[in-house]
């Protein structure tokens, strides 16, 4: 089948071995398939992946033992947990120390004519929510997870720092607690839409000395990480949800002398996120820059550096 693969280097191959159906899981032929940043940085190093990449997808089960699935249109859960361990049986799926994850860490991912995963990380899309609404389920999921983990208040001053992929899904996820946003970044030409939901945007040279009471760091750079910290009120609270491949010169001693509480944040809840998908209370479409086949995957990543959501579409 064709498949993009990073080894070291990007390769598009179209003689990859298609999956063999395991025992509780389903194979999948994608529909549509985001690039996303962590892709992006798996090809810089980060997390020393090595195989087929991607993790958000959307997608028709082909074959399950459980035939209620086949022909199903699915969005996916991207950490395969054990369900047995103790981890997991406190809930924390996420967590499971004997996962693999879609794309990232010792699964193949969703860059290819099928694939497979767990039948318990899958998830059927309501009809009414397309397929280029449904592949941003994942980082939508991943917006969530602030909400889900830590409690916003209305009267909070929240500033999402990065404008970027993710900071377009958390900034339109964080409005609807009713919180005071600014959304900082550096493309004034993506602001329209983010303004238009009653989103302060600005450049961080702009804020003067301006502070928040919990601000997000979405850039993937640390540069944008040292922007974050900067905004950050004392005992304010400093949510980080960049992975990137590098070290970070974060002053950990002044986050003490400020009392600033550090918190890290990853994947989230997908029903919820299928909710406000399903009830349009989040917008993808003016998010999608440019659409490729999957036989031009090559050509997908080099424009998505940078840019918006760019989609591979699979079939």
């Amino acid at each position: 089948m064709q498949a993009l693969i990073f080894d070291g280097e990007l390769h598009f191959r179209s003689d990859f071995p298609e999956p063999k159906l395991r025992p509780g899981e389903a194979l999948i032929r994608p529909q549509l398939v985001g690039i996303c940043n962590t892709d992006i940085e798996i090809t810089r190093g980060y997390m020393g992946f090595q195989g087929v990449l991607g993790h958000e997808f959307v997608g028709t089960v082909v074959a399950c033992a459980d035939q209620t699935w086949i022909g199903q249109r699915v969005v996916g859960e991207i950490n395969a947990a054990c369900l047995t361990c103790p981890t997991c049986l406190r809930g924390d799926y996420t967590h499971c120390p004997h996962r693999s994850t879609l794309g990232i860490f010792q699964r193949d991912g969703v860059m290819a004519e099928c694939f497979s995963l767990p039948i318990h990380c899958l998830h059927r899309v309501p009809p009414t929510v397309s397929n280029e609404a449904a592949v941003f389920t994942e980082p939508l999921a991943a917006a969530l997870a602030i909400l889900d983990l830590h409690h916003l208040r209305p009267s909070d001053r929240v500033a999402v720092v990065g404008d970027g992929k993710l900071g377009a899904m958390i900034v339109q996820t964080l409005r609807l607690s009713g919180a005071e946003m600014t959304l900082v970044g550096r493309h004034p030409e993506r602001w329209q839409l983010f303004q238009s939901q009653g989103i302060a945007c600005c450049h961080s040279d702009d804020l003067g000395q301006a502070q928040f009471d919990f601000v997000v760091d979405c850039t993937g750079q640390a540069a944008g990480l040292a922007t974050a910290r900067a905004l950050v009120r004392p005992r304010g609270r400093l949510l980080l949800k960049s992975t990137f491949h590098g070290p970070s010169q974060l002053n950990l001693t002044q986050l003490v002398i400020d009392e600033v509480l550090l918190l890290g944040s990853r994947c989230g809840p997908f029903a919820p996120a299928l909710r406000l998908l399903e009830r349009r209370l989040i917008e993808t479409e003016p998010l999608i820059h440019a659409r490729y086949p999957l036989a031009e995957a090559i050509s997908a990543f080099a424009a998505a550096h940078g840019a918006m959501k760019v989609l591979l579409e699979a079939i």
